[in-house]
């Protein structure tokens, strides 16, 4: 027999807890939500009392959730997207122009698949608004997860970001070490290996899915990372910079591969076939996709197909 919902929890309920899980904040969550901060700590406690768990728990200033919290959020981040899905199906806008399909991508997937992708998906007319989202994989994941995206398309998290997510391989890529065309590491018989460290290094991020890969490869060169570096996942900084710098830029093989085709950029003569890693299609394992995003999901296979075959 199914058990029947506790009627006392309402749409605020967790509307309130989603924001708070993907904030990490009350604060956050109250400013989005345009409420006061008592009111989103007081909706929280009633879920709470009302589910006879604690949610979340102090974290030094923050806040982090439970374990009772992370198995909820899977099933509250599911039901307010099929919520949004239902009110979509029936207004007059959706009903024009279907509910939009939400995307998040990583910059080398951005540049290097989007644009082919959407060519395909436009060419099928379905006139559906499409969002992309692009930033660091750990991010779009956890957007996934609450369901503000539909889909991220990305590298392959660590087994424990994965819980109630699904990952299909596209293809794989690698980390390059790029520079200004005049720079001097390009410099004929430059031993790269003593010279790398003399030069400012742009770096991924702490929380970007590539940098342990990144780490690794230096340790294994033996390569101290220097004093001077800056960690980003701008791709527009990373090719400004490096116009007017020295720097190396070490970033995915898929956002700079225009540039070095176009003769703008080069990739230093490092062997880095050891950084390959998985990239592809992330999704709720808990949610059927509409029709929209399958015929999006198989315009980027398609787009990824080509760079397989080239």
């Amino acid at each position: 027999m199914v058990q029947p919902i506790d009627p006392r929890i309402k749409f605020r309920h967790l509307q309130a807890f989603v924001e708070v899980a993907r904030q990490k904040s009350v604060n956050k969550a109250a400013e989005l939500l345009h409420v006061s901060q008592p009111a989103v700590t007081k909706t929280i406690r009633e879920l709470e009392d009302m589910l006879g768990v604690a949610l979340f728990e102090r974290d030094g200033r923050g806040i982090r959730m439970t374990r009772y919290g992370e198995v909820f959020q899977r099933h509250a981040g599911a039901t307010m997207t099929a919520l949004r899905q239902a009110v979509d199906s029936v207004s007059q806008e959706a009903a024009r122009a279907g509910a939009p399909v939400r995307v998040g991508a990583l910059p080398t997937v951005s540049a290097r698949i989007m644009p082919q992708a959407m060519t395909r998906f436009l060419a099928e007319g379905t006139a559906t608004p499409v969002k992309i989202v692009t930033g660091e994989n750990a991010v779009l994941l956890e957007q996934l997860r609450v369901g503000d995206l539909d889909l991220v398309v990305g590298r392959l998290a660590a087994p424990g970001k994965m819980t109630g997510l699904s990952f299909e391989h596209l293809y794989s890529e690698r980390v390059l070490f790029v520079v200004r065309t005049d720079h001097p590491l390009l410099a004929p018989g430059t031993n790269l290996f003593d010279r790398l460290q003399d030069f400012p290094l742009l770096m991924p991020t702490r929380n970007s899915v590539i940098r342990p890969v990144v780490e690794q490869f230096l340790i294994a060169l033996g390569v101290s990372v220097p004093a001077t570096q800056i960690e980003t996942v701008s791709d527009s900084f990373g090719r400004a910079y490096l116009r007017m710098s020295d720097a190396v830029w070490i970033i995915s093989e898929g956002v700079v591969a225009g540039d070095i085709a176009d003769g703008v950029l080069a990739a230093l003569p490092l062997d880095t076939d050891d950084t390959r890693g998985p990239v592809g299609l992330t999704m709720r394992t808990d949610t059927l996709p509409s029709l929209a995003l399958t015929l999006l999901t198989n315009a980027i296979r398609d787009a990824a197909a080509t760079i397989r075959a080239g």
